[in-house]
């Protein structure tokens, strides 16, 4: 665990480094190591989700005054969904500092590492949070989190499939589909291969270790090149 590279990156000195380390520690971690001297990331994870939903709310309370509540729900979604902090966990190297045991290293892919990553950023704005207050877990949140805010709001807070959605039946009059191309793995580790169609035509592909995932990821691809 590279506890000033994460330091650095954060931009974030801790007075009590011990609580960036409990931040890291996944819950396997402590099944192999009963001796870690640090409880798992858990409880830091509460408060940091609590403390990401208020900043996250504030900035959209302040940033759109005539917004409805429902509207604004949905951009917060967004913003904070595991998908979302998986992206933030990456670009700050979490990802790869997480304490896990030797089997959810192994096991923890797709979605199952996405969430495993996005708990830990919600426990690193909690460790900031106690160990330096409100305002510098803010600053955390302002630079990773509501950095993304315009871009999510452009799109109205709406996911990719939804988007390919709009765009086939406006401009095509036509509801697209999405099918499983092949399935892979065991049954454990399973891996899709979703095609996305708009009538017979094959538009875009995707891969998952869920069907929801893949069609998500194909949804992605095709949004990165419409003109395919």
């Amino acid at each position: 665990m590279e506890l000033g590279k994460i330091q650095k990156k954060i931009g974030v000195k801790f007075e009590d480094k011990s609580l960036l380390e409990e931040a890291l520690t996944h819950r396997s971690y402590l099944n192999e190591n009963p001796r870690w001297r640090y409880g798992n990331n858990e409880r830091l994870e509460f408060l940091g989700d609590a403390v990401l939903e208020l900043v996250v709310t504030e900035e959209l309370f302040r940033r759109f005054p005539k917004r409805e509540e429902g509207k604004l729900t949905v951009l917060r979604a967004a913003l904070v969904n595991s998908k979302s902090l998986y992206e933030v966990a990456k670009v700050v190297g979490l990802n790869k500092e997480l304490l896990l045991s030797r089997g959810e290293t192994k096991d923890a892919k797709g979605k199952g590492r996405e969430t495993i990553s996005a708990n830990s950023v919600e426990a690193v704005i909690g460790a900031i949070y106690m160990d330096q207050g409100y305002e510098k877990a803010k600053k955390f949140i302002d630079a990773f989190v509501i950095s993304k805010l315009d871009e999510v709001a452009k799109n109205g807070g709406k996911d990719a499939k939804s988007l390919v959605q709009e765009h086939a039946q406006a401009d095509f009059k036509i509801t697209p589909r999405y099918e499983v191309l092949d399935e892979s793995g065991p049954a454990h580790n399973r891996r899709f291969k979703v095609g996305l169609y708009f009538e017979e035509e094959l538009k875009a592909e995707g891969s998952g270790t869920s069907k929801q995932e893949a069609e998500l990821d194909a949804a992605e691809k095709f949004l990165g090149n419409p003109e395919k």
